[in-house]
């Protein structure tokens, strides 16, 4: 594995870390204690170190489960992140939860959940930019810094164009940026990270592999479930012809596609680490195993130059 230093803080985080909405139950499965724990195990004995979670994916679901392995963990050996402002209602729904009283309780929640005295990366989730500029937000998060529940702020931007959250991450003192960024979105490249690498961010890649897609398993009309989250997507044909022609025009013969799509995100200069969800112990191996496709030692993962879009 291999780490990089997010942002300004003093965290070192593995370049691959575990993304867990899955543990909330919108991906098509659920999860058991013991499945995050095999998931989680597997991920350490690979060198990540990196969680991902929320507060709505699922009521402080996947947050539990990470909570039970936790608990019979080094908690030192662990750069966990969570976020803030959602509430989860039912399946796809949640209501928005901004006000500082209610950030507060949210964050107690959540340290409970996780059974842990902090959390080292609390992330402002995919809020309106009228939530964001709210300084009563900000002054409790900083007193609850200042307590140590707290380590370092973060903002998970809903949309990969907000430049307003982004550029303003200094002033309410987040030092990362979470966003999506893949090959088949690649909206962050043109003021996001700019502002990032300006300000000294951590940037967090989520959705890596295009909600699966760009795992290379799915063709064009393929189905899914109503509990998966891709059920609702009414692009999907148009997206996995896309996956198509990438796969034949840039992805190199013999190495896999979700490999190479998580290294693809990594080559980026802004880009710290990528938070691909993994529903079992063979994708966490195969998600770590991209690693390989960024050192320059493996020049042949490449083609000369991706097409521009």
């Amino acid at each position: 594995m291999k780490y990089r230093r997010l942002g300004k803080t003093d965290l070192k985080v593995s370049i691959v870390g575990v993304g867990t909405w899955q543990f909330g139950g919108e991906w098509g499965e659920t999860y058991t204690a013991q499945d995050a724990a095999l998931i989680l195990e597997k991920a350490k004995e690979l060198g990540i170190n990196l969680i991902d979670t929320a507060e709505c994916y699922g009521d402080h679901l996947s947050e539990k489960l990470i909570g039970e392995y936790l608990k019979n963990e080094n908690r030192e050996d662990w750069v966990v992140a969570t976020k803030f402002g959602h509430k989860f209602n039912d399946l796809f729904e949640r209501d928005q939860v901004w006000s500082a009283d209610q950030v507060v309780q949210q964050l107690e929640d959540s340290l409970k959940a996780l059974q842990t005295d902090y959390v080292d990366l609390y992330q402002f989730h995919s809020g309106m930019d009228e939530y964001f500029d709210n300084d009563e937000l900000w002054t409790a998060l900083d007193k609850q810094v200042q307590a140590g529940k707290i380590r370092h702020l973060g903002i998970s931007i809903g949309s990969n164009e907000n430049i307003h959250q982004t550029s303003n991450a200094t002033n309410v003192k987040a030092k990362a940026i979470q966003v999506v960024y893949n090959r088949l979105d690649r909206k962050p490249e043109k003021e996001v990270f700019p502002s990032c690498q300006e300000q000294d961010l951590g940037v967090l890649a989520r959705v890596p592999l295009a909600s699966g897609y760009l795992s290379g398993k799915y063709k064009p009309g393929a189905e899914f479930g109503q509990t998966d989250v891709r059920h609702r997507h009414t692009d999907r044909d148009a997206r996995l012809k896309i996956v198509e022609e990438i796969k034949k025009y840039e992805v190199p013969e013999g190495i896999d596609m979700a490999q190479w799509a998580l290294a693809w995100c990594l080559k980026h200069p802004a880009v710290t680490t990528v938070i691909p969800g993994c529903k079992n112990v063979k994708q966490v191996e195969s998600n770590a195993a991209a690693i390989q496709y960024i050192s320059e030692n493996h020049p042949q993962a490449w083609k000369d130059e991706e097409k521009e879009e």
